[in-house]
């Protein structure tokens, strides 16, 4: 692990995104287009964009690429027609054990109701008070106020990896060691690469990833064991629970906290980021949410629609179907893509505009149905906290003209790259 343990966070951060970025194209005006003239493609779109899919992975399934908001809804709702199983194809050559993505059937709802108890809103809200809003007003904003400057994207790298990894259980005083652990997270997402000539050199430091990384937690997991599971912090939680008799045993733990850690962060600093982008964008929206924090959660959902980070789902069909007249074999790659999807003309009115104020409807941004993220009260009670801290700590915060504007970009893991800001 010698060149891994070398590798910055910051510059793991820009090769995943420079990885999953596309082509430099209008998204959501190709994706319009989509939705028109070919809402059903029996092609891998993502692939023509040159983003690595888990579609993709045997190139002799075909493939099925859905644009319509009805069409997306319908697959992502049905996990017996549409089944997530051959994920573990994909992520098996980086994982293994417990991976609930990849997960179908009784298999998977046994699995999900065993773990969610430990992401409902009343264990995050005691996570909020007692750890989540103290370590971004004191350890990473309070510091940063004298400057009256920053850009806020190294801000939302760093809070998210500190915060999720204290209520993993990983010991508070030993912050280098957490930056790596972060960093071989995020060299797990640089495994699946388009590119062949790189595939190989990815996969090798995925590898390396994923095996430092399941010791590193499976190191805390025997500790937090020898202790009771006592604690508060989510593996003392795996520890204790209990499902029809049921509960988990080292490796099942070790390997499903592994699999939660390459998404943990990510998906958080850049939807915060996303978020942050757009209200800065339109300073009377984001001084009428700095008056009426009961905003700030529907400013949430609103990014996640209008901008997500995971911009497509991928299932497989379980047998023979058809959509919108399109006939889709058994063992078809579905593709769905989120982006399009929650922009839909036919569904949201005035789908591309950013509107806080729209009557909520479901979208798909941390997914939808069985497979829906399991850890989105998490990622956004973290999101919400900073906001308000920023908030309240960085008077008349606004974009700093001086530099260039931030821009949203990414076929994949989307997101802006830069955020600089200036308060008074």
């Amino acid at each position: 692990m010698a060149e891994l343990s070398k590798n910055k966070l910051e510059s793991v951060f820009e090769d995943v995104a420079s990885n999953y970025r596309g082509a430099d194209i209008d998204l959501h005006a190709a994706y319009a287009k989509m939705r028109e003239d070919s809402p059903v493609l029996p092609e891998n779109f993502m692939e023509k964009l040159g983003v690595p899919s888990i579609a993709g992975v045997d190139p002799d399934r075909p493939c099925y690429t859905l644009f319509k908001y009805d069409d997306v809804m319908r697959v992502m709702r049905d996990s017996a027609q549409f089944t997530s199983g051959f994920i573990a194809e994909g992520l098996g050559a980086f994982f293994d054990g417990l991976i609930l993505t990849a997960m179908d059937g009784d298999e998977h709802k046994k699995m999900r109701n065993l773990l969610q108890p430990v992401f409902m809103p009343d264990t995050v809200n005691r996570w909020k008070q007692d750890r989540i809003d103290r370590v971004i007003r004191e350890e990473f904003l309070e510091p940063m106020i004298a400057d009256k400057q920053a850009d806020l994207m190294d801000f939302a790298l760093y809070f998210p990896i500190r915060v999720i990894y204290s209520l993993i259980g990983f010991p508070e005083d030993r912050p280098e060691e957490i930056k790596q652990y972060a960093a071989w997270a995020l060299a797990i997402l640089k495994g699946p690469q388009v590119d062949p000539e790189k595939a190989a050199a990815a996969k090798k430091e995925a590898m390396e990833a994923v095996n430092a990384l399941y010791g590193a937690i499976r190191e805390v997991v025997e500790q937090r064991r020898a202790e009771g599971g006592t604690g508060d912090d989510l593996i003392s939680r795996l520890i204790v629970a209990e499902y029809e008799g049921e509960s988990l045993d080292d490796h099942q733990i070790t390997t499903f906290v592994r699999s939660l850690l390459p998404a943990a962060g990510e998906t958080t600093t850049r939807t915060f980021g996303t978020l942050m982008t757009l209200l800065l964008e339109r300073p009377e929206l984001l001084a009428r949410v700095k008056d009426d924090r009961s905003l700030v959660n529907k400013a949430i959902d609103e990014s996640v629609r209008y901008e997500p980070v995971a911009t497509f789902k991928v299932r497989q069909a379980s047998q023979d179907t058809e959509i919108r007249g399109v006939k889709v074999p058994k063992g078809a790659m579905v593709s769905c893509i989120v982006s399009s999807a929650n922009r839909d003309e036919d569904v949201f009115e005035d789908a591309d505009t950013f509107n806080i104020d729209r009557r909520q409807k479901p979208s798909f941004g941390f997914g939808f149905g069985p497979h829906m993220c399991i850890g989105q009260f998490v990622a956004k009670t973290e999101i919400n906290c900073a906001v308000n801290a920023i908030l309240d700590m960085m008077p008349n915060i606004r974009l700093d003209p001086s530099k260039p504007a931030p821009e949203i970009k990414g076929a994949q893991l989307r997101g802006p790259h830069n955020l600089p800001v200036i308060w008074d």
